[in-house]
């Protein structure tokens, strides 16, 4: 069995998608693949890394186009490829009928967020539905996302669970966060971290505003925001403002190879994150909060989305079920704080999880069995 890709998102651009789809493929054998992909900057080298053959369209956004589907049927003759696998089937499966009448049997196309807010409107509602009908299997990634999908989508096609998977090797207790410590001046200190692109939907705002209580009752505590993004301004003046400059830092966009470390440096794990603009800004799963809970931390989540997925509620974290009060969300981080022996527990558990529910292996699996028919 030979699966062609086709993907719009994938490296060496990054991004959260490009990360799902190349960790998939990477457990699948090479001789099994071949990729439709557009360009970005570095694709040369990084493709002739590859042990597998990546065909790159000359565009950086990869689109259903009369050219694109004569160059994939292409791909799908030369290669005898029965499978097909649309890293996000949206706009790209509409290749489908294309693919089917030079052999392709069986496809699938994965959801990862967005398109819940596709089906939201009433013309995009339309074209996702034009597109799961031309698929054997749409997959989501979290029970919030298949919530929101299924009633417009279930009808037309099979749908299934895909979700993104933790490197466990990689995400560990067993990595080092004394470096990230001494370059920020943490010292000792009892440390929350948020690992996420600085937007208001992820919540930074309201752990800086909350912040002060936990002081109140953690006086030497830090609080570690990393990443970048358009809030960053903002954040940095209401940190100046609020007199938290001793104690809140905020890192900027960090390289994903040191991440682990940032999360190592960390005592709890907190996003409070919250959906907005009526529902069209909303975190489809959470990535970050497996990732913390791989390293070992316990987690405070907020209720956006498939995010409470994510917790086992008193075993691994907390979602908080006003991710909007500063209060409340400090109220479960301090929580955690003044019990560290409750917290260590729970990081534990969340470890133990992870491996168990969230792994590539686990979810590398199911994506074999979805090819497979």
């Amino acid at each position: 069995m030979r699966t062609l890709v086709v993907t719009n998102d994938f490296p060496p651009r990054q991004g959260g998608i490009q990360t799902f789809v190349a960790a998939l493929l990477a457990r699948r054998p090479p001789w099994s693949l071949v990729v439709l992909a557009s360009r970005s900057p570095g694709w040369e080298a990084y493709d002739a890394a590859l042990p597998y053959p990546v065909v790159r369209r000359p565009t950086g956004v990869l689109l259903p186009t009369p050219a694109t589907a004569r160059t994939a049927a292409g791909l799908a003759r030369r290669y005898g490829c029965d499978t097909a696998f649309f890293g996000a089937a949206a706009p790209l499966g509409l290749l489908a009928p294309a693919l089917r009448e030079v052999g392709v049997r069986h496809l699938v196309g994965a959801t990862h967020g967005h398109e819940t807010g596709w089906v939201a409107l009433p013309g995009a509602r339309q074209l996702v539905r034009r597109i799961a009908g031309g698929l054997d299997v749409l997959t989501y990634i979290s029970g919030y996302t298949r919530a929101r999908l299924a009633p417009v989508l279930g009808g037309v096609t099979r749908m299934a669970q895909l979700s993104p998977g933790v490197d466990v090797d990689l995400f560990t207790p067993a990595a080092d966060g004394a470096a990230v410590r001494e370059r920020y001046g943490l010292g000792e200190a009892p440390v929350v971290v948020c690992v996420s692109r600085l937007v208001a939907r992820k919540g930074q705002d309201v752990l800086v505003a909350g912040w002060p209580r936990v002081l109140a009752r953690h006086p030497d505590a830090r609080l570690l925001l990393v990443g970048g993004g358009p809030l960053e301004g903002r954040l940095r003046r209401a940190v100046a403002a609020r007199g938290l400059a001793h104690s809140v830092v905020l890192t900027g966009p960090v390289p994903p190879q040191q991440l682990p470390e940032h999360y190592a440096a960390g005592d709890v794990f907190a996003m409070p994150c919250r959906t907005r603009r009526g529902g069209l800004d909303v975190e489809g799963l959470g990535m970050v909060y497996l990732e913390a809970a791989a390293c070992g931390l316990p987690v405070v989540a907020g209720t956006s989305g498939g995010a409470p997925e994510t917790v086992r509620e008193g075993v691994t974290g907390h979602v908080v079920a006003d991710p909007r009060s500063p209060g409340a969300v400090a109220e479960a981080v301090a929580g955690l704080l003044d019990d560290p022996v409750r917290a260590r527990r729970m990081g534990a558990a969340g470890r133990a999880w992870v491996e168990r529910r969230w792994s590539w292996a686990t979810i590398a699996a199911t994506f074999a069995e979805l090819l497979e028919g």
